[in-house]
């Protein structure tokens, strides 16, 4: 059967300016960072793009290493545009990254022009398509020269093989440096992409304001804290969690009873909203107008509907935040 996708998809969701260009993204995109690898079920992969795309969510954000094993995602996207979106490929925005190690040898890892553009055509054959919408470079390199690592950014652009550049995982010192060659080149940063969450607030020490300076748009990862902000671990470990079958990311010894406090006293603020614990955390993000999309990552097309509800209400009262703060302290 075809896939038609939903008439009114862009009804219900918001579309925010991605910094200082004519782009607009979804306040949420999807992350296919794990559920789209070898041995998840591809029919459930499927179901989750079309879930996403029916509710406006047009932005899907890879990277060369997303799997497992790697490059894997990106295959899966690849079968998936091929089967269902052939016809929708100019309504969706999708990016990938290069940055983490990919292969053996010395050109397979890190920021080299050599290994980012090796990176990028391989990502372009595993996904069948002729560009991506955004490149990043993935996490800053110690040795190679960032004019090196941003002239490639640049070429990539000019070769057609993206339409724009972003950043990942870079500190603001540094961001601000590789954000100053971009320009200077022609290229501008368009987007930078931090960990950023109730729990882990580093980018409020200097980058937000860089990013809001330097008119860049912010699209924040792991804004659940690997499900730490969620309902999931109110009562205990359960069985199904990532916790207890994978542990990879998010081990046992990260739900401390402290941690558990801290989590219980949140969700009692978000059910006085009228929101279940996800949803204020990702409205709690998508409050800053700095912020263009938060990523989120999902197994279930439930769970992609439920994080769409946190924008009936992204307002909080300062008595709110308040309060936010002094249980996260």
């Amino acid at each position: 059967m075809t896939y038609k996708p939903a008439a009114n998809r862009y009804d219900s969701m918001e579309y925010r300016r991605c910094g200082n260009s004519g782009l607009k993204l979804s306040a949420f995109s999807l992350g296919l960072w794990h559920n789209f690898g070898e041995n998840s079920d591809f029919e459930n992969s499927r179901n989750l793009i079309k879930t996403a795309f029916d509710n406006g969510i047009t932005h899907f954000d890879l990277a060369n290493n997303y799997g497992p094993p790697p490059g894997s995602a990106e295959k899966c996207l690849g079968r998936i545009l091929k089967l269902d979106f052939k016809d929708y490929r100019d309504e969706m925005i999708i990016s990938s990254k290069a940055g983490y190690t990919m292969w053996d040898g010395p050109y397979g890892d890190w920021g080299s022009k050599k290994y980012l553009i090796s990176s990028l055509d391989q990502s372009l054959k595993r996904m069948n398509l002729e560009y991506v919408d955004i490149f990043y470079h993935h996490r800053p390199d110690p040795e190679t020269p960032l004019e090196e690592t941003m002239a490639a950014l640049n070429l990539i652009v000019q070769q057609g093989k993206a339409l724009y550049v972003g950043l990942s995982n870079y500190q603001p010192a540094e961001a601000e440096k590789a954000f100053k060659i971009l320009k200077e080149m022609g290229t501008p940063c368009l987007i930078h992409q931090p960990k950023y969450s109730m729990f882990e607030r580093w980018i409020e020490d200097g980058l937000l304001d860089l990013l809001g300076k330097e008119r860049v748009g912010c699209i924040p990862f792991s804004p659940l804290a690997q499900g730490l902000l969620t309902d999931k671990y109110l009562n205990g470990i359960p069985a199904d969690s990532r916790v207890a079958t994978s542990g990879q990311f998010l081990k046992a010894d990260h739900i401390t009873p402290e941690r558990l406090e801290k989590i219980k006293a949140l969700n009692t603020i978000a059910i006085e909203r009228g929101q279940k614990l996800a949803q204020m955390a990702l409205a709690w993000i998508l409050r800053d107008n700095r912020v263009t999309s938060v990523l989120i990552g999902s197994s279930k097309p439930e769970q992609i509907i439920d994080s769409i509800k946190a924008l009936e209400n992204t307002n909080f009262s300062n008595k709110e935040l308040e309060r936010i703060d002094a249980i996260l302290k």
